[in-house]
């Protein structure tokens, strides 16, 4: 069994060329009113392989090999300019104001929780 691990990798090399693009994950950079967004990816990859041959007390020969790829893209966030100014702006994650109003559900209910068990003491 022959097995060529460097055509192979730059196969699979070449494959993640073409679609480990921002333009295939997310798209092109875009305008947004005086704002230029160009967006951001984080890839990541890993590759393992083996192989191995031997012959059994009876003499019958046995080989045999495998390998594996896995391949990680998440959009992180976008490149925004104005004029002169650059300023990273993360994908997903709320901050200041934004991530205080999303917690606003939970500690409604947490203060609710809390009255009831607050009437049913008194």
């Amino acid at each position: 069994m022959e097995l060529h691990f460097e055509e192979l990798l730059k196969q699979i090399t070449d494959f993640i060329k073409s679609e480990a693009k921002t333009d295939t994950v997310i798209g092109e950079q875009f305008e947004l009113g005086q704002f230029k967004c160009v967006p951001v990816i984080k890839v990541g990859m890993g590759f393992g392989s083996g192989g191995g041959e031997g012959t059994e007390a009876k003499g019958k020969k046995g080989e045999g090999m495998g390998a594996g790829a896995g391949v990680g893209i998440e959009p992180i966030g976008f490149l925004v300019t104005k004029g002169e100014e650059i300023s990273f702006v993360e994908a997903g994650k709320a901050h200041g104001l934004a991530a205080a109003l999303e917690k606003v559900p939970e500690m409604v209910t947490k203060l609710a929780e809390n009255r009831g068990k607050e009437k049913e003491t008194a």
